[in-house]
């Protein structure tokens, strides 16, 4: 680019690459790379060549970013870079789009904002990682056995705070010291400094913007390592002559089961101090509330959600002015953490590999001390800077963009935190120990009777042997052990032996007695998860802060015993139809009208009904549910007499068709010659005709009676006899049939003598074949047979086509 060249231009000559370059990576789709790798190996290496110019091209873009804005820009050396380091490129980016605001604001007058001159020494403070080995968890003995103050982990009253003196109070500590309610309605007693930090003010400076105060240079300075308490009493004199000081807190939990302050880190603006908080004096701390529990003296931390809770419990102190960084992150920047602010402010790369060391070691190594000391060595710097872009980007006139306010009385909150005893409800498993939270997000797991008895037990024996080796939980026994184990269900002592895992030391030992505990949570049983998590819901769901408005649904039944479901006296689908002949008996119903199960479709028909129902009467209630009747089971199915005839023996037979009216008035001899042959058809087959019930008039026979008495004409006397006479002559031919039955039966049951001369012979099972044999052999079927003696035949006429004529203009 020329020197002469003006912005426009390059903004033109850039914008005009950028086209060129996009219409020609479209020219050809992403899909498709491979493909053409693989026909022409030029195109391969081309490909790779300026994938390797792009990455070059954006590292020392994002290099020449984070420079401009103090802060360090990942490397990317190949495609797989850009996801491992996107969240690196995003703060650059947005680094970089901050800036640019900033810019345009002093171009254009908005703010009026100097830049703070950074010293030579930021570059310095970088050092190079180190490649030993970080102990996590090492194997040395409690110290929490040599101290004065012994944790007590089965303590069943209140956490009392273990202050004795209460300096810069309001309030007397007597007067502190009283019980109230908690969230969960459990006596806790209150903060000691509660009435203190509620009517504080913070310092005027801490609205104002002012420049920032440079740190001390690492390579010239050092920390004090204060073991003693004599060493104590020196710092404190030191700080009560700071107006701000920087803190931090390293925590250790998997070796105790309440957890460990370790180190704690305090910075002013010319001194650093390293104080070993497990000495047996730990409790003396306490003096320091001096300078911690003065409002005149600002306290940074960052992310001092935990640390307000650790200072009380281990070392009775108190913090009262807090400046919380993390709550200005939430309102300014896009990044949150330590590093982010120290990458951001002081280009220092911090190395976060010490983070879950284990700082009980003593001596502690360098390279962790020189971690301890970075947290709190640059944070007033940084607090300088947060609190002058809070300020600048403050409106005091709108309740929501005072962002330094808000800063404040969200540290002001934070700072009111109390501790309160480790535990849970074993019933609900709610609380800080509790089981509650994992089966809520693992509800997946769906354990039934035995296998959530057995979760319960084994978490429950883990959290009293914690107690009383004072280890951490999950030092005794992993959840996720717990839950496989539970899962698999082990059925003797043997099985749960070898589902304990190695890294389980206190366990393995004791894998008899956790037996017992399982045998005996298995024998008293319990509800399944689902139960559980039902009988947990809410009675009512609220929506938008508000309750639901909705009729009264139908509880269910009760989910600690069997589900029932009772059957109605009558069906609210098809009413009063039976089912068979035979009415069954229904099980009783009950009462509670509650207890029943309704189906997806009652209500629908409960609506349908008509209020002038014979059998059923309508609510008057539009909330009441219909109440069904019970209908006489004599009303629906009869009488018994009426019952034992239709359950009677019936005759199947068969009869004549339905004659017509010609047919009936032919002679005699046809209806004789009928008779015999509906003898002929009775002797074959049968027709359906009840014996009991009396035989039904005829067509003709009722065609005359209406006759007779419209015109009062008398019945011919011989079509009577006639008529009686067939009846006569059928009445014998049934008992003929019947006889003939008879003889039958007998005849079919009377023992015959089996006769051996005519048996085949066992022996010789070769023998010829007997007539009736020759006669079952049937031939085999030919199905060209008749077709090859014939001759060739026409095709069939097709039939004639209906259905095309309309019925609907008949004349």
């Amino acid at each position: 680019m020329e020197p002469s060249q003006d912005f426009k231009s390059l903004q033109e000559s850039v914008q005009k690459a950028l086209v060129s370059t996009v219409k020609t990576v479209n020219r050809i789709a992403a899909e498709d790379l491979s493909f053409q790798r693989t026909v022409n190996p030029e195109v391969g290496q081309q490909l790779d060549d300026r994938s390797a110019r792009i990455l070059e091209l954006s590292t020392r873009l994002l290099q020449s970013a984070g420079r401009a804005c103090n802060i360090k820009a990942p490397k990317i050396e190949d495609a797989e870079d850009i996801e491992m380091n996107w969240r690196g490129v995003v703060d650059v980016v947005d680094s970089v789009l901050e800036k640019a605001d900033t810019a345009m604001d002093e171009y254009t007058g908005l703010v009026k904002r100097k830049e703070p001159p950074v010293a030579d020494s930021a570059t310095k403070s970088k050092r190079a990682k180190s490649t030993a080995k970080v102990i996590r968890n090492a194997n040395i003995s409690k110290p929490q056995i040599l101290f004065e103050r012994s944790p007590d982990n089965f303590s069943t009253t209140p956490w009392k705070p273990i202050l004795t003196s209460k300096p810069h109070a309001k309030e007397s500590l007597k007067e502190s010291l009283v019980t109230v309610p908690n969230e969960t309605g459990t006596l806790q007693f209150r903060h000691p400094y509660e009435t203190e930090i509620s009517h504080m003010e913070y310092p005027k400076p801490v609205y104002q913007s002012a420049e920032p105060v440079m740190y001390q240079p690492v390579e010239t300075t050092q920390a004090t390592w204060v073991d003693t308490y004599e060493g104590v009493l020196e710092m404190l004199k030191e700080l009560k002559k700071a107006k701000e000081i920087a803190v931090d807190l390293e925590h250790h939990d998997y070796r105790t089961y309440v957890g460990l302050v370790s180190l704690m880190q305090v910075s002013t603006r010319d001194k650093d101090w390293i104080v070993d908080t497990l000495q047996p004096w730990r409790h003396k701390l306490e003096v320091l509330n001096e300078v911690f529990a003065d409002p005149t003296i600002v306290k940074v931390f960052h992310g001092a959600y935990m640390d307000m809770v650790w200072l009380q419990r281990d070392l009775g102190l108190y913090v009262n002015g807090l400046f919380d960084t993390f709550f200005a992150c939430e309102l300014l920047y896009s990044g949150r953490s330590l590093a982010f602010l120290l990458s951001k402010f002081v280009d220092f790369d911090a190395d976060k590999q010490y983070q879950l060391a284990d700082w009980r070691i003593r001596p502690i190594p360098e390279e962790m001390l020189y971690y301890a000391r970075s947290d709190t060595h640059y944070l007033l710097y940084i607090y300088d800077r947060v609190r002058n872009d809070l300020v600048a980007a403050s409106d005091s006139t709108s309740a929501e963009k005072n962002y330094i306010e808000r800063a404040l009385q969200r540290s002001r909150e934070l700072s009111l935190s109390r501790h309160e005893h480790p535990g849970y409800n074993e019933e609900t498993g709610e609380g800080s120990r509790g089981w509650y939270s994992y089966v809520f997000k693992n509800s997946h797991l769906a354990f039934d009777r035995e296998q959530f008895a057995v979760f319960k037990t084994l978490w429950k024996w883990r959290d009293d042997t914690a107690r009383k080796e004072d280890e951490s939980p999950n030092y005794v026994l992993s959840t996720h052990s717990i839950a496989d184990i539970a899962r698999i269900n082990p059925p003797d002592a043997k099985a749960l032996h070898s589902l304990l895992p190695l890294s389980a030391p206190l366990a393995r030992p004791r894998f008899n007695q956790i037996w017992d505990q399982i045998k005996e949570a298995k024998a008293q049983g319990g509800p399944s998860l689902l139960h559980f998590f039902t009988s947990m819901a809410p009675d009512s769901v609220r929506k938008n802060g508000r309750p639901r408005v909705a009729k009264p649904t139908t509880k269910l039944p009760g989910l600690d015993g069997e589900v029932t479901v009772s059957r109605l006296t009558r069906s609210q689908l098809f009413g009063d139809m039976p089912i068979s002949t035979r009415w069954e008996e229904t099980r009783p119903t009950s009462d509670n009208p509650e207890d029943t199960i309704p189906f997806p479709w009652q209500r629908f028909v409960q609506e349908g009904q008509t209020e002038g129902d014979s059998q059923y009467d309508e609510p008057t209630d539009e909330n009441a549910t219909a109440e069904v009747q019970p209908v006489a089971v004599e009303a629906l199915v009869g009488t018994s007499e009426d019952q034992e005839a239709l359950d009677g023996e019936f005759t199947l037979k068969r009869g004549q068709k339905r004659k017509s009216d010609a047919v009936e008035d032919s002679s005699s001899s046809e209806e004789e010659s009928a008779a015999e042959s509906d003898e002929e058809m009775q002797e074959d087959n049968g027709v359906i005709s009840i014996v009991d019930q009396p035989p039904k008039k005829g067509k003709k026979e009722r065609r005359r009676e209406r006759k007779a008495q419209t015109k009062g004409e008398e019945v011919d006397e011989e079509q009577v006899k006639r008529q009686e006479a067939k009846k006569a002559r059928k009445t014998r031919q049934q008992e003929k049939k019947l006889k003939r039955q008879e003889d039958k039966e007998q005849k079919k049951y009377e023992a015959v003598p089996f006769d051996y001369s005519k048996a085949s012979s066992v022996m010789h099972a070769k023998r010829e074949p007997t007539e009736a044999e020759l006669k079952a052999r049937r031939k085999v079927f030919d199905p060209y047979s008749k077709s090859a003696d014939s001759n060739v035949k026409g095709a069939r006429k097709a039939p004639p086509v209906r259905g095309e004529r309309s019925a609907t203009f008949r004349k």
